[in-house]
C-alpha cells in the first residue's frame, strides 16, 4: 500500500514526542470505549474522543483525512475498518472497534480497541481475544526480529495455532510507519510473506494493527468511499498499538505502561524512550 518509500528513522526526542501524542491517544480512548454502551449512537463516541483530545490541546490526525469527517471510525459488527460515526445506536450483543488517534506538537499517535456490548456471542469474544493476542505477539516480534517481516509471520503463526482457520487475516488493510504522518513507510503486513522487508532499526515508529473475521477476508467499500464490510457479512475485530523501536529497546506509545502488562509474560521488558545521547 505504501510502497518502498523511504523510511523515517526518529531521534529518542522525536520518539517520545510521539509518546505524548500516544499517551492523549490512549486516555481518550479509553473515554470512548467506556462510552460504548447499548442505546448510544457511534456519533457519541466521536464526540467523546473529540472532548479528550480538546482538553489535552492535541487535535485529530483522522478529521478531514482524505476527507474523512469524524475523529474515530466505529466499526460495528460487520464493518472491518472505516467505519464512520453517526446515527447507527449500538445494540446489546454488538462487537465494534474504535480506532482513534491525536496529533501533539506535529506528533502523530494511532491506536484501535475491540468492544464487546452486554452478553456478547462466545465466538465474537473469542475473535477479539485472539485479534488481541496475536497483536501483542507482533509487537514482541518487533523486539526480537530482525525485519519488518517477522511481525506479520508471528501474527498468523498465533492466529493459526490457537483457531486453524477458523478466523480469516485481511490482507488488504495493514498496519504502517508512523511519525510525522499518521501513514508512513513501511507496510507492517498481517500475515507472514516471502519478502521479509526493511530490517528492523533503532529509529523506527511502526502502527500494529491486526484485522481477523469470522469468515472469508473478502470485503467491499460502501457507497460512502470509507465503509469497509465483509461481503460474507461475517464479524471482525481490530486492535492497534503504535510502537517505537530504539537503541535500548522498544515502547509501546499508545499504552501508558509502555506494554509491560502484556509484553513481560511473553519474555519482553519495554524500555523507556532515553534522552539523546550528547
Amino acid at each position: 500500500m505504501f510502497g518502498r518509500r523511504r523510511i523515517e528513522y526518529k531521534t529518542n526526542a522525536q520518539l517520545r514526542a510521539m509518546q505524548r501524542a500516544g499517551t492523549v491517544t490512549s486516555r481518550a480512548l479509553d473515554a470512548a470505549v467506556a462510552a460504548a454502551v447499548p442505546g448510544v449512537t457511534t456519533a457519541s463516541l466521536d464526540a467523546v474522543f473529540r472532548s479528550v483530545l480538546e482538553e489535552h490541546s492535541a487535535s485529530s490526525n483522522f478529521l478531514g483525512y482524505y476527507g474523512y469527517p469524524a475523529a474515530v471510525c466505529v466499526s460495528v459488527n460487520e464493518v472491518v475498518v472505516h467505519g464512520i460515526p453517526g446515527e447507527q445506536v449500538l445494540q446489546e450483543g454488538d462487537i465494534l472497534s474504535v480506532d482513534g488517534g491525536a496529533i501533539v506538537d506535529g506528533w502523530h499517535g494511532d491506536s484501535a480497541r475491540t468492544v464487546l456490548l452486554g452478553r456478547p456471542d462466545p465466538a465474537d469474544a473469542e475473535l477479539s481475544e485472539v485479534t488481541r493476542q496475536a497483536m501483542w505477539r507482533g509487537i514482541a516480534a518487533a523486539a526480537t526480529g530482525t525485519h519488518v517481516g517477522d511481525i506479520g509471520a508471528a501474527v498468523e503463526d498465533h492466529v493459526r495455532q490457537v483457531s486453524g482457520h477458523r478466523f480469516g487475516i485481511l490482507e488488504e488493510y495493514v498496519g504502517h510507519g508512523i511519525g510525522s504522518k499518521m501513514h508512513m513507510a513501511p507496510d507492517v503486513l498481517n500475515f507472514r510473506s516471502t519478502d521479509r522487508g526493511p530490517r528492523l532499526r533503532p529509529g523506527m515508529a511502526l502502527a500494529i494493527e491486526p484485522m481477523l473475521v469470522r469468515g472469508g477476508i473478502g470485503t467491499r467499500v460502501l457507497d460512502d468511499d470509507w465503509t469497509v464490510v465483509t461481503t460474507d457479512g461475517a464479524r471482525s475485530s481490530q486492535w492497534e498499538h503504535s510502537v517505537a523501536l530504539h537503541a535500548d529497546g522498544i515502547w509501546v506509545l499508545t499504552a501508558e505502561d509502555g506494554g509491560a502488562s502484556e509484553l513481560e509474560p511473553l519474555g519482553v521488558t519495554p524500555v523507556p524512550i532515553p534522552e539523546d545521547r550528547p
